[in-house]
């Protein structure tokens, strides 16, 4: 269906009115972008020597960027009318548009799968695009985690980097006074942050909505400002560093090793390259995220995962149902920060050097921000959303100047155009099988 034919199917008084309400609210959009963009593009200072500066004019700029939100406002309302009428379809086309939709992601997850695994043989792979795949893993896995706290069971929290800083600094602190390895400290970090998530959940039982972001924000700082001044423990601002890297069963990852040892290269008779510990932690952090979504998955057709979603929509008929709130909600922060555990955990590895400059609010606002643009609840609009957020940046590389101005006319456009995120759709955790036909005929 266009455009034409969509305002065509109303009378032409009507279609004539709506047409002028969708231009003025264009042009409503197109004037605030150029008061906006006049002093931001429309003005430019230069030096003329002896240090006095000049401005110039780039009122050309200002024009282009005017008639952009002219346009792009106006096919926004128009498509959001045409959705809205898509959605008065009857049940049975619903029905199956939505087997439809479950099939379209099945095939897209297969899809990429896939594609993540056959990455680092592609022709065009190279060691930055693995680095940068590395690192997009890193946050799907954290926004998988989050997903359960605030997709699932409906809990705001934006202090969620702090059970990622945990897990980091839990396998950091066991590995330079243990001396435990990173397949060793992997579970350990993991449960570590659990308890730190249960002990976030007793005092915000009782709390949701702006309160609980408050209260999770207040203690994703505290534990910031703790690694920062705890320094004999965590090293205070200088951080730890010397964190021993992942081995392949004992194998390093090095271009010789200690007598009596063998390296991976050695091992399987390879010329030494740095990429195969690139390529070898890229592949650990696949394992880990395909792993977590498995992990996730299943426990959303469990019953506690159904708990999850009942406490999300309404407290009051779960607490009516029989399920207690708490434990839900304690559940449902202990496994989420589990999961931040674990990612927390390789990225330590990852890196041999973690600070708390790594754990600030801008990662828990990221993480947040992930979870929401692909949809609550909806594992694949995670990953894409999280493809988007880390690659975008990247990719603004090229448009230093305007670097942040991309990225959030893309989360606005996002949230202009998809409110529910990239994907609404959740494959339902409980499928009622159709009536009868005897006792439709009642």
């Amino acid at each position: 269906m266009t455009a034409a034919s969509g305002f065509a199917a109303e009378n032409p008084a009507r279609a004539s009115a709506d047409w002028a309400v969708e231009l003025k609210d264009a042009g409503l959009a197109a004037l605030a972008a150029t008061l906006l963009a006049l002093p931001l593009m429309g003005l430019q200072t230069y030096d003329v020597g002896g240090g006095a500066l000049g401005v110039r004019t780039r009122f050309d700029w200002v024009v282009v960027a005017a008639a952009a939100v002219f346009a792009g406002r106006l096919i926004l309302r128009i498509c959001h009318r045409l959705t809205r009428r898509r959605e008065r379809r009857s049940d049975g086309v619903l029905a199956s548009l939505t087997a439809s939709t479950s099939r379209r992601t099945s095939l897209l997850a297969a899809t990429g799968i896939a594609f993540a695994v056959a990455l680092p043989v592609l022709p065009f792979s190279s060691r930055y695009l693995i680095d940068l795949g590395t690192t997009v893993l890193i946050y799907v896995m954290l926004g998988w985690g989050l997903n359960i706290v605030v997709g699932l069971a409906g809990l705001l929290d934006l202090g969620y980097v702090a059970f990622y800083a945990v897990g980091a600094y839990t396998f950091a602190l066991l590995a330079r006074d243990l001396g435990l390895t990173f397949w060793q400290a992997l579970p350990f970090s993991g449960l570590v942050a659990a308890g730190f998530g249960v002990i976030l959940g007793f005092p915000v039982l009782r709390l949701r909505g702006d309160y609980l972001a408050i209260v999770t924000l207040g203690f994703g700082e505290i534990i910031r400002i703790v690694l920062v001044n705890w320094s004999p423990v965590t090293g205070g601002p200088n951080g730890i560093s010397d964190i021993p890297r992942p081995s392949f069963f004992g194998l390093p990852f090095a271009r010789s090793s200690p007598e009596g040892a063998t390296t991976f290269a050695q091992f399987f008779g390879l010329e030494f390259s740095p990429n195969q510990r690139v390529v070898f932690l890229y592949f650990v952090i696949l394992a880990l995220a395909l792993v977590t979504n498995l992990f996730t998955l299943r426990l959303r057709k469990l019953p506690i995962g159904r708990a999850w979603e009942a406490l999300r929509e309404d407290e009051v008929a779960c607490r009516a149902l029989g399920i207690n709130p708490t434990n839900v909600k304690l559940s449902a922060f202990g496994i989420g920060a589990m999961l931040g555990g674990f990612a927390g955990c390789f990225f330590a590895t990852r890196q041999g050097f973690i600070s708390p400059e790594s754990f600030t609010f801008t990662e828990s606002a990221t993480i947040l921000a992930i979870v929401v643009l692909g949809g609550a609840g909806s594992q694949i609009g995670v990953v894409l959303a999280a493809i988007l957020l880390v690659t975008l940046p990247e990719l603004g590389r090229a448009f230093a100047e305007f670097r942040m101005l991309l990225f959030g006319a893309a989360m606005v456009a996002i949230m202009a155009w998809r409110p529910r995120g990239l994907l609404a759709y959740r494959e339902p955790s409980l499928h009622l099988a159709p009536r009868p036909r005897w006792a439709r005929l009642r």
